[in-house]
């Protein structure tokens, strides 16, 4: 008796997995192709902005910004807290390069957005997830943090218009 009721145990529990399993599959060809029709399109915008981003992909540069223009931006440290406490660009508001899609809503896009980390690359990768997303306002600071402070900071506009002294 008890023999009959072991296998009637396992034959329930194997009844069980199969169902689960049928159930897991069913759901997962479900939503399937609407995960992968959402990829599809975002391939689609990401295809669409690099063929009509110009080759700048929207970069500045430090000596582009005149000094009196600096207030006009809304300037984001894409540097990690750390970074940002040991200095940042006076203004700026610290927002990890990593989270800028999962903070868009902080991010205006009816005024100039100017993204920056220490030399450029990670918020140049950010700043591309921002330019997908639909912020065309944004432009990313060339050379990032680094390369302002060596060209003067909010002088280096100034200093690179001056007159070549010889």
């Amino acid at each position: 008796m008890l023999a009959k009721y072991h296998r009637m145990l396992i034959l329930l529990s194997m009844t069980f997995q199969t169902n689960t399993l049928a159930a897991l599959a069913a759901v997962t060809l479900t939503f399937a192709p609407a995960a992968w029709a959402d990829k599809a399109a975002v391939i689609d915008e990401m295809e669409a902005y690099l063929e009509f981003v110009d080759y700048g992909g929207g970069v500045m540069f430090a000596e582009q910004i005149p000094k009196e223009d600096w207030p006009r931006f809304f300037v984001i440290d894409a540097r990690d807290a750390g970074q940002f406490a040991r200095g940042h660009i006076p203004g700026a508001i610290n927002m990890d390069w990593r989270t800028v899609l999962a903070n868009r809503n902080q991010i205006p896009k009816d005024r100039p957005v100017l993204i920056y980390c220490n030399t450029g690359s990670l918020s140049a990768q950010a700043g591309f997830a921002l330019r997908v997303a639909g912020w065309d306002n944004l432009r990313i600071l060339q050379g990032g943090m680094e390369e302002w402070k060596a060209k003067g900071g909010f002088d280096a506009a100034a200093r690179a218009t001056r007159p070549a002294s010889h």
